[in-house]
C-alpha cells in the first residue's frame, strides 16, 4: 500500500469519491448505506453548480432551502427510512410547477411566480425522497430546439461552449452532462429531450405518451406532449421509470450480447439528410450490434414518410398550442393570460406564434386539417411503423438522434446539415417520428465526432413497450461500451 492510498483509506468514503460524478442510482446506494451524507453530496453539487454557472443551465438554485432538504434527508436515514430516492437533489425543468419554488416557464413575467402546488411528478421524486436542486433552463414555453432564452440566457454545450444544448429542455440536459445534477426531469412534444440529449451526451428517455404524468407541466400539445428524464445511464431511467409511475421497475441485466434481438432501421427515412460523421458512427453502431447477435432488418416506411409525419405532427404541435396553454393557466390560478404571453415573447417566438399558433395566422393549421391529422394521417404513420414492429417483429428501430451534432449557437437560427443550409426545425427530424404517434424513445450517447461533440443513437419502441425498451436499451449501452461522464 502506497502512503496515497494508505492516506486514502482512512478518510471517510465521501471524501474518496469524486461526488457528482456519481449517477443516480449510484448517489442513492450511497446515500443509503451510509457511505455519504445527502448534505455532503448536495454540497459538493452546489459548489459545481457555483463554479459552472456560466452555462446557464439553471434559473432557480435556493441554496438555504436545498440545503435544508438535505439535512432532513440525513435525518430522515438515521430514522430508519429507505425510500428509493432518498437525499438525493434532481434538476426540475421549469416548465413544472414546483410547490414553494419559482416557476418561470421560461417567461420574464412570470420569474417571481411561485406554485402552491408540486406537478404530480414532481410529487412522485418528493414522495421517494428526492427533493429539487434547482429549476433548469429551457426555451421559452419550451417552443425551440437549441436551448436559446432571452431572458435567462442561452443555455450552454457542457462539451463545447459555442455549441447549443439543444431545447427545449436544454437546461436539464446540460445540467446532468456537467456533473450538477445526476438526473432532471424534462418535457418532449417533438424531440426536446431527445435532442439535448443527444447534444450533450446523455441518456434521454421520452416514455410512452402518458405514461408520465403530466398534470402540473406547462403544455404545448395534449396530444403529443410527454414527460420524461435525463440521466447518466439507462439504469437511473429505470429507477426514475419505477418511482414515477410505481411500477415494478423493468428487470436489467449486463448481458452483453443481442442474441434473439431483431432490429429494424430504414436508412431511405432516417439517413436522408444526415452529416456524414454522424451516418458513419451510426452505420459502425449497427454493425456492432449486429455482431453482437443482433439481427437487423431494412425496412422501407414510404417516400412519403418523412413529409407525412412532418406536416401531421408540426399541425398538431401549432394547432393544440393555444388552447392547451390557455386552459393550463386557467387550472392552476398562473397569473397571465395567454396573450401577455404572446405580447411579451422574443420577436422571433413572437412572429412563429403569430404565423402558426394564432387561429388568423398564414400558417396556421385549419380545424379541417387538424382533424385530418388526428384520424388519417396519425392511423397511416402507426401503419407504416408496423411494418418494422408487427410485419418484421422488430423490438425497436434504430436512427440517429439527431442529423449533426451540436450547432454553433451563432448559426442556430439556420444550421448546417450534410451540406446544406436548413431550419433549427430539421434538428428534429428524426425524434418527430416517435413524437407523432406516441411512441417511447430513448437517446443513449454512442461516441463523438473529430471535434469531441457527442452522437446519439436514438431507440423507438411500440406503445406502451416502455419497460422492454429500458432492458434493450440498457443491453445495449453494456454492448457500446459508451457512457456520459461529467466534464
Amino acid at each position: 500500500m502506497n502512503d496515497t492510498t494508505a492516506t486514502l483509506s482512512h478518510r471517510a468514503p465521501q471524501e474518496v469519491m469524486d461526488l457528482p460524478s456519481l449517477g443516480l442510482a449510484a448517489a442513492a446506494a450511497a446515500i443509503r448505506k451510509g457511505e455519504i451524507t445527502s448534505e455532503a453530496y448536495t454540497s459538493a453539487l452546489l459548489l459545481r453548480a457555483r463554479t459552472l454557472a456560466e452555462l446557464n443551465t439553471f434559473i432557480t438554485i435556493d441554496e438555504a432551502v436545498v440545503l435544508t432538504a438535505a439535512r432532513d434527508a440525513d435525518k430522515a436515514r438515521a430514522a430508519g427510512s429507505t425510500v428509493p430516492l432518498l437525499g438525493v437533489p434532481l434538476g426540475v425543468k421549469d416548465s413544472y410547477l414546483t410547490k414553494g419554488l419559482p416557476t418561470s416557464l421560461g417567461l420574464d413575467s412570470l420569474a417571481h411566480f411561485v406554485p402552491h402546488r408540486d406537478a404530480d411528478a414532481v410529487r412522485a421524486i418528493k414522495d421517494a425522497g428526492a427533493f429539487v436542486f434547482g429549476k433548469n433552463n429551457l426555451v421559452e414555453m419550451s417552443y425551440g430546439l437549441t436551448g436559446h432564452n432571452a431572458r435567462y440566457g442561452q443555455v450552454k454545450n457542457p462539451h463545447a461552449r459555442g455549441r447549443v444544448s439543444g431545447g427545449s429542455s436544454s437546461g436539464s440536459a446540460a445540467s446532468v452532462a456537467a456533473g450538477l445534477v445526476p438526473a432532471s426531469l424534462g418535457g418532449d412534444t417533438v424531440g426536446s429531450i431527445r435532442v439535448p440529449a443527444s447534444f450533450c451526451g446523455v441518456v434521454g428517455f421520452k416514455p410512452t405518451t402518458g405514461r408520465w404524468p403530466r398534470n402540473g407541466v406547462a403544455p404545448i400539445s395534449h396530444t403529443l406532449d410527454t414527460t420524461g428524464a435525463f440521466a447518466r445511464s439507462v439504469e437511473d431511467c429505470v429507477l426514475l421509470d419505477h418511482v414515477v409511475t410505481g411500477e415494478q421497475a423493468a428487470e436489467i441485466s449486463d448481458g452483453h450480447d443481442l442474441k434473439g434481438v431483431r432490429l429494424a432501421f430504414a436508412p431511405r427515412q432516417f439517413l436522408e439528410l444526415v452529416d456524414s460523421e454522424v451516418e458513419t458512427r451510426f452505420l459502425e453502431v449497427v454493425r456492432r450490434l449486429q455482431d453482437a447477435g443482433a439481427e437487423i432488418v431494412e425496412v422501407d416506411l414510404g417516400n412519403d414518410f418523412n413529409v407525412l409525419v412532418q406536416t401531421a405532427t408540426w399541425g398538431i404541435f401549432a394547432h393544440e398550442t393555444m388552447g392547451a396553454i390557455s386552459e393550463f393557466l386557467r387550472r392552476h390560478d398562473i397569473p397571465t393570460t395567454f396573450e401577455a404571453i404572446y405580447d411579451g415573447l422574443k420577436p422571433q417566438l413572437r412572429q412563429a406564434w403569430g404565423h402558426i399558433v394564432l387561429p388568423g395566422g398564414a400558417g396556421a393549421t385549419s380545424v379541417e386539417a387538424y382533424q385530418s391529422a388526428l384520424n388519417v394521417s396519425r392511423p397511416e404513420i402507426q401503419r407504416r411503423l408496423d411494418t418494422a414492429f408487427v410485419a418484421r417483429g422488430a423490438q425497436a428501430i434504430l436512427q440517429p438522434t439527431t442529423p449533426c451534432t451540436a450547432p454553433l449557437i451563432e448559426e442556430q437560427a439556420t444550421v448546417h446539415i450534410a451540406g446544406q443550409d436548413v431550419s433549427y426545425l430539421a434538428l428534429a427530424n428524426h425524434t418527430v417520428s416517435a413524437s407523432s404517434v406516441g411512441m417511447p424513445g430513448i437517446s443513449l450517447p454512442v461516441g463523438s465526432s473529430r471535434a469531441d461533440l457527442p452522437i446519439g443513437l436514438e431507440l423507438d419502441a411500440p406503445l406502451g413497450s416502455d419497460r422492454t425498451l429500458l432492458v434493450l436499451a440498457r443491453r445495449v449501452e453494456g454492448i457500446l461500451g459508451y457512457k456520459s461522464t461529467a466534464i
